[in-house]
């Protein structure tokens, strides 16, 4: 096992399977030269030469649609969007053309597309570079939607997307790139649409994905310095959700606080209460599934302490689920 940070973890996830599959290459918005916004693709460019990393002009709608039609034809794509916030400039080609073909043409074609791009708030990058959107593409049937917590889940699941026939659209959190874990040094794939116990507990389940994974686990070791006992699963992909685990967590616990970044109204949280009240989990619950999500009509501010209080803190999570355990 090495030691190694998040933004390390999906730079070796690409460069192994470049390595592995020449059908694979990446393009989007200063890859090449520069190396990635932040810095993902340093040296790529050097290393597999510029048929395989492809600078693009700024038009998400134009380097998507290649990108769709490379899919088409038997390649792997990678598309890189430099903040979350611009998939708007290519919803069509994500949610009408790359989610919708392998059905509408009968399976004659596959459509072996992932579209890397970093989500999220807390850098200041205000309201239109700072939005958790990964909610919306929840909603189209075809597409798949991951959104790793740790360097060990972004290596294995961003392998994991690329070799898929599916489009997949792959969140990865600005502050998260940072941030270290531990990840083994052979090779390894990890399966989408399962989800993962990051601490086991007995009194409470904290649900959540992403950078949230990590606020829920401090607040866990808050909760523990009162004696409560706090379980932390993380989704890791939330289109298709584990239902197995979340059902299973929550007949464990009796007690389930779901938070997500993203805005809570229509959001994850919804749709995993929704589960959890629809199975037999529902028998066990000691009180009402309880949502913590984003602020809802608020846009993301451009103030570091507004825009601290508009997401979920590991602060507001141990509150929530303190008033959820009396």
């Amino acid at each position: 096992m090495s030691t190694i940070t998040y933004v390390q973890a999906v730079s070796d996830a690409l460069r192994e399977e470049m390595k592995r599959d020449e059908k694979v290459f990446l393009l989007g918005e200063d890859m090449g030269v520069y190396g990635g916004c932040f810095g993902v693709t340093r040296g790529f460019l050097e290393e597999f030469g510029e048929d395989r990393i492809m600078d693009t002009p700024i038009s998400e709608g134009g380097f998507t649609g290649i990108a769709v039609g490379a899919a088409m034809a038997g390649y792997r794509p990678v598309v890189e969007y430099m903040f979350s916030d611009f998939v708007t400039v290519a919803m069509d080609l994500i949610c009408n053309q790359a989610a919708k073909q392998r059905f509408m043409l009968g399976g004659q074609v596959k459509m072996p597309l992932v579209i890397r791009t970093p989500e999220g708030s807390g850098t200041g990058a205000a309201a239109q570079h700072s939005q958790s959107l990964e909610a919306w593409f929840c909603h189209v049937p075809g597409l798949k939607v991951v959104c790793p917590a740790t360097p060990y889940d972004v290596k294995g699941l961003l392998k994991a997307a690329i070799r898929e026939d599916n489009p997949i659209v792959f969140y990865e959190h600005k502050l998260l790139y940072g941030t270290k874990g531990e990840v083994p040094d052979e090779e390894y794939v990890l399966p989408i649409g399962k989800a993962d116990v990051k601490r086991e507990g007995k009194d409470i389940t904290i649900i959540s994905y992403s950078m949230t994974v990590l606020k829920a686990l401090k607040a866990a070791e808050m909760l523990e310095k009162d004696g409560i006992d706090a379980e932390v699963l993380d989704l890791r992909t939330v289109s298709p959700l584990d239902v197995e685990a979340i059902v299973a967590s929550a007949k464990k616990t009796g007690r389930v606080l779901v938070t997500h970044e993203g805005v809570q109204k229509f959001g994850v949280g919804a749709e995993v209460s929704s589960i959890i009240n629809d199975s037999e989990a529902f028998f066990y619950l000691d009180r009402p599934v309880r949502r913590f999500g984003g602020a809802d009509d608020i846009p993301i501010p451009y103030s570091p302490q507004l825009e601290a209080l508009v997401v979920p803190q590991a602060e507001t999570i141990y509150e929530k689920a303190k008033e959820l355990l009396k």
